[in-house]
């Protein structure tokens, strides 16, 4: 049987005039794309404007929801209840999966985006709350979780469709978490390297942390993250390794 592997990245985090990585030329090499819902970036034009292009293009959509911080882009912690966190949820799943259904296409797939999926991670009871809400919007959807974190545990409990996410371009903890921003190392920004790391950990079957230690894990998805200049030609390496390697790129 022929080896295969998703390519997802995240995108559709502009807002109005202020333009967030290139999503266009991302979409012709990744097979999923995780949009973001107007929280922690994105609007309504963006959001309608990215599901359209995904469509024709075959690419798989994904709710990217996140908390509400357009100036911290989503990546500072925020303390929420359980109803806000519920209700933040719930808020940006359906306005993904009308602005989907509104140009023809579906949501199949929810990622929790920046420090919420980071907090998730670490957190089951977190977890547990953003995931039931979204499977009370969507019984069906797919939970794209950080594999070998709190978020998988979860998922499985709940007995969901799920897919085990690995990152391309960030380092990791012996704990499966990421090496926070900020830290030497924790952000990887040549192609060659994350392509050899990547091949290396789908062939050991785990995530290979910082320290060298394989945690060994389910691997159904490699995110890139689209904001940064070296998005584009690190999916296009990735991708191009991958290829040469064996693998045919697919949605999960």
């Amino acid at each position: 049987m022929a080896k295969t592997i998703d390519l997802n990245a995240d995108m559709g985090e502009g807002f109005g005039p202020w333009k967030m990585g290139n999503d266009a030329a991302l979409l012709d090499v990744v097979s999923s794309a995780n949009i973001a819902c107007g929280f922690h970036a994105g609007d309504a034009d963006t959001m309608a404007q990215t599901m359209q292009v995904a469509l024709e293009k075959g690419v798989g959509i994904g709710a990217h929801p996140g908390f509400a911080d357009l100036q911290g882009f989503g990546r500072r912690r925020i303390a929420l209840s359980d109803a806000e966190l519920a209700h933040m949820v719930t808020y940006q799943l359906g306005a993904a999966a009308a602005m989907a259904r509104s140009v023809g296409g579906e949501v199949r797939h929810l990622k929790l985006h920046g420090a919420l999926a980071n907090m998730a991670s670490e957190s089951e009871s977190m977890a547990r709350v953003c995931y039931e809400a979204a499977l009370k919007v969507q019984p069906d959807i797919i939970l794209m979780v950080l594999t070998a974190t709190a978020m998988e545990a979860v998922a499985k409990d709940l007995g969901c469709a799920w897919a085990g996410e690995i990152f391309a371009d960030r380092a990791y903890n012996d704990d499966a978490t990421l090496v926070t921003r900020g830290t030497p190392g924790a952000v990887i920004t040549d192609p060659d390297v994350a392509a050899v790391r990547i091949v290396a950990m789908l062939e050991a079957g785990g995530i290979i942390a910082q320290s060298g230690k394989v945690i060994p894990c389910q691997i159904d998805t490699i995110c890139l993250h689209g904001d940064g200049e070296s998005a584009v030609p690190m999916a296009r390496g990735l991708r191009a390794k991958l290829e040469l390697s064996g693998y045919n790129i697919r949605a999960f």
